[in-house]
């Protein structure tokens, strides 16, 4: 089934479960019913709450019109052959459709199906025999305001999932349910990495001391990669006057989403919610001769931007979030070879991780210029820069019209997790705009100001976001080098205690910055292999008298694998390699 008919499938059961659900409750009220990722919804008013327990009934009744091979039948109208149909229904959001699509001279149709009629465009399945009825299945109730207008009258809506067969559902329902355990909401404060505070706010994650070292050792990774291609580290104020981003044009585009500051003095200032204009001004502090370009600035700091409440996720969309954020001040001929460097970055940073990439060309929507800041012939040389780019690199890109940044096309790295999700991780992107604004050039072989462009490069992106996927893409497994403990020394009774501290010593010494603690509490040692699995330390090293007399360490790695009977040296080996090596 390709992607249009398990659409026209999804949108038809939208259909079969208005129909269902007029059998069950004649007087609710219709909204409307589209096809949304892994199935469909519809939205309606009830005279009395909808509760999850009468989706089952729903659901069957669904399911016995799915068997009853009904057509859908197409009826083009007219407004007034629509309004007519309507008349006497009391569907008043029906109505308000009609006379909405009549003012815009748009032809109308109806599909009828059994003993049902809606407004709709289709497509359809030609007969519900095309649905196998144990492929969907009712899924949750959710408000949703009507057209998604807090002024007007809240709805409820059924969601409903819908595959091509009943063991794709199946599957899906599977790794919904594996992605549950892994969500980094949950794992993240039983990890103890990060907590948020109602006295703070929400939005605001503050970052415990093991939180701490894992952000902190994925940024040194990445400053690892980027000074090998020639980077430097800058540093920028959290504020700026108002001026900066007027000058840049993210005023007129981010104002509504910028945390403000008026000064005693009367002085308008914003928390910054973006770096790049703040790394203009640094550029521009002196003339540069072609000979000393490309500049390449990089700066890990907190942006913020005033999101609002409904749209917070945990770590996935926050109010204050860390940018590993980088800016290339280079000329338009060694704009391609900037290009391909972050590319290296981005590629050795996220195979690390074991994340499969796609690159998405996301370019300008020509249908809306007015959105894109410059002109048609900068913005189409930038886009055949980045096709250039990827058919070097011998990678067809995924198509992503209208997704590019206001002020220049990007190239956006898209992650596979370990249970099939997508994810736009890293984003490299192309600007012409900000150094025509700020004036940014450098003096050319003829002695002349030559106008630069800007590379900006972000390898996590936010921090934050980062961290969250990574979080559910390992279930809290990371890897041994980021772990926040790597291993935990663990004594069966006092006898072994003394021998215990000398294994963390030999293996502290044989290893720099080796985070490993001893677990010598009074409790048993089942208690305590259990507590340290739950907080996902990669090695538990067991010492009874057995492994005192070998001078070994029976071993359980990660994931309850028993690696048996192992001596301390070559314990050591085979950790300091896997902690050097990243793997």
């Amino acid at each position: 089934m390709n992607n249009e008919q398990l659409s026209n499938k999804r949108h038809s059961l939208a259909h079969l479960l208005a129909s269902a659900v007029l059998e069950q409750f004649p007087d609710a009220k219709l909204g409307i019913g589209p096809v949304i990722d892994n199935g469909f919804y519809y939205d309606f008013i009830f005279s009395k709450p909808l509760s999850p327990d009468d989706l089952p009934k729903i659901e069957k009744c669904m399911r016995e019109l799915a068997k009853s091979n009904l057509a859908f039948e197409r009826q083009d109208v007219s407004s007034e052959e629509a309004k007519s149909f309507y008349a006497n229904k009391d569907q008043p959001f029906k109505d308000e459709l009609i006379n909405e699509l009549s003012d815009t001279g748009e032809s109308l149709s109806l599909y009828k199906t059994g003993e049902f009629t809606d407004l709709c465009r289709g497509g359809h399945v030609e007969n519900t025999s095309e649905i196998d009825p144990e492929s969907f299945k009712l899924d949750k109730l959710a408000g949703a305001y009507w057209r998604g207008d807090e002024t007007k009258p809240m709805m409820t809506r059924i969601y409903g999932l819908a595959f091509e067969t009943k063991e794709e559902l199946d599957a899906y329902l599977n790794m919904r349910e594996e992605a549950l355990k892994r969500d980094h909401k949950k794992l993240g404060p039983e990890l103890d990495l990060f907590v948020f505070s109602d006295l703070i706010g929400a939005g605001l994650p503050l970052w415990t001391p093991k939180g701490t070292l894992v952000r902190n050792m994925l940024d040194d990774y990445v400053w690892e990669l980027r000074q090998a291609k020639g980077y430097t580290k800058v540093e920028i104020p959290h504020i700026t006057k108002k001026d900066l981003y007027e000058k840049s044009g993210h005023w007129d585009k981010f104002k509504d989403e910028l945390f403000r500051i008026t000064t005693r003095e009367g002085h308008e200032f914003a928390m910054k919610p973006m770096n790049c204009p703040h790394h203009t001004q640094i550029y521009n502090r002196k003339r540069w001769s072609y000979r000393e370009l490309p500049q390449r600035y990089c700066n890990t700091t907190t942006c913020y931007r005033d999101e609002q409440s409904g749209e917070l996720a945990g770590l996935s969309r926050v109010r204050a979030f860390a940018q590993d954020d980088a800016h290339v001040f280079t000329r338009l001929s060694e704009a391609k070879q900037e290009f391909v460097a972050v590319w290296d970055i981005i590629e050795t940073f996220y195979k690390t991780f074991g994340f499969e990439l796609k690159v998405r060309l996301s370019t300008r929507d020509p249908q809306n210029p007015d959105n894109y800041l410059g002109n048609s012939t900068d913005w189409d040389k930038a886009q055949d820069l980045l096709k250039e780019i990827a058919k070097e690199k011998g990678v067809e890109t995924l198509d992503g019209i209208g997704e590019a940044a206001f002020y220049g096309p990007k190239l956006d790295f898209m992650a596979n997790d370990s249970l099939g999700r997508q994810w736009q991780v890293a984003t490299i992107q192309f600007d012409f705009n900000m150094p025509e604004r700020f004036d940014l050039f450098c003096i050319n072989e003829q002695g002349e100001q030559e106008r630069i462009v800007m590379i900006h490069a972000a390898i996590m992106g936010s921090i934050e976001r980062f961290l969250s996927v990574l979080i559910e893409h390992t279930g809290g497994n990371f890897p041994t080098w980021l772990s926040p403990l790597q291993a935990v020394v663990l004594p069966i009774s006092e006898k072994q205690t003394e021998y215990a501290g000398n294994v963390i010593k030999q293996l502290k010494d044989s290893i720099p910055n080796l985070r490993v603690e001893l677990d010598d509490r009074s409790e048993s040692i089942g208690k305590r292999i259990r507590e340290a699995a739950k907080q996902k330390v990669p090695y538990l090293l067991v010492v009874g008298d057995k492994e005192i007399e070998a001078d070994s360490l029976a071993i359980r790695k990660r994931g309850d694998e028993d690696l048996g009977i192992i001596k301390v040296s070559d314990f050591i080996q085979t950790l300091k390699s896997e902690i050097e090596q990243k793997s």
